[in-house]
């Protein structure tokens, strides 16, 4: 098992915000054979805060939402 430290994946957040009703976020694993683990499903407005684990390598928005990242803030889904 690939070894991390607690402080470099642990205390990474992320907050996504819904914009619209039906936005789905996923939780990917790490490893060789990447799959789901976990999906959630937000209504307008409804706000989700994730953690990165030893587990979760990746998060999927699906959706018109407001992505907050110590790296900044994102906006996902289509734009007209």
């Amino acid at each position: 098992m690939e070894r991390f430290e607690d402080d470099e994946v642990l205390n990474d957040y992320v907050v996504v915000k819904a914009l619209e009703d039906g936005v789905n976020i996923m939780g990917l694993t790490r490893g060789a054979n990447t799959r789901f683990h976990h999906t959630e499903k937000l209504d307008d407005g409804e706000v989700y805060i994730a953690q990165f684990t030893h587990t979760t390598s990746a998060i999927k928005v699906n959706g018109k939402a407001e992505i907050y990242t110590k790296h900044g803030k994102l906006l996902s889904g289509k734009t007209k």
